[in-house]
């Protein structure tokens, strides 16, 4: 925990940014009859039924302190899913930076391993030597400011029924790109100090 705390903390380094990643599913759903679209004086009316399209996943990076974010919208979430969104961050957005370092919960894709098992050891390692990641403790995944960009998603672009892929990614880029283009940060203000005391119950003791 307070490995992640304490890189928050740290001054801003443009040449070594700090991203948050997490993921999360997305179910699919299409309308069995069309809505009936508002009126003067009615909001739009939608029939209770719907029809599942299947399930999806969402990567989101977010580099908080820039007011940067990106959301792929991927079939699954594999090891090879996961390898593939590190080339990306390593070789797309940040091209640059010698060392990007990455806050990421505890899940079992979310090791370098995986960069070995999509792509040939060189080109694992190549992505490997950039990136530096930093673990959220089990049960701490709410450290990860990333999460806090997926419930903003949610909200403001999530709470309706997208019956595919295409549809979901014709949400998701306008957001993407508002809020980018605004430069919306996340301001976090939970220090390792604030941790040490208001969670000291999570602490070992010697008694």
């Amino acid at each position: 925990m307070e490995d992640v705390l304490d890189l928050y903390a740290e001054p801003n380094d443009p040449d070594v940014p700090r991203v948050c990643f997490d993921e999360c599913p997305y179910q699919m759903l299409d309308h069995v009859r069309e809505p009936l679209p508002a009126q003067p004086g009615k909001s739009q009316r939608v029939d209770y039924e719907y029809e599942r399209e299947g399930t999806c996943n969402l990567f989101l990076f977010l580099e908080p302190t820039l007011g940067w974010r990106h959301v792929e919208v991927t079939k699954r979430r594999t090891k090879q899913d996961f390898a593939a969104a590190m080339k990306e961050l390593v070789d797309v957005h940040f091209p640059s930076a010698p060392k990007i370092r990455v806050v990421l919960d505890n899940l079992n894709i979310h090791t370098p391993a995986s960069l070995y098992e999509a792509f040939e050891p060189e080109e694992a390692r190549r992505i490997a030597r950039r990136l530096e990641f930093h673990y959220t403790p089990k049960h701490g995944s709410w450290l990860n400011m990333a999460e806090i960009e997926l419930s903003v998603l949610a909200r403001q672009c999530l709470a309706q029924r997208l019956p595919s892929m295409e549809k979901l990614r014709e949400v998701i880029h306008p957001w993407q790109r508002g809020r980018n283009a605004h430069r919306v940060q996340v301001r976090w203000r939970f220090t390792t100090a604030d941790a040490r005391e208001k969670l000291h119950r999570l602490y070992p003791s010697s008694s």
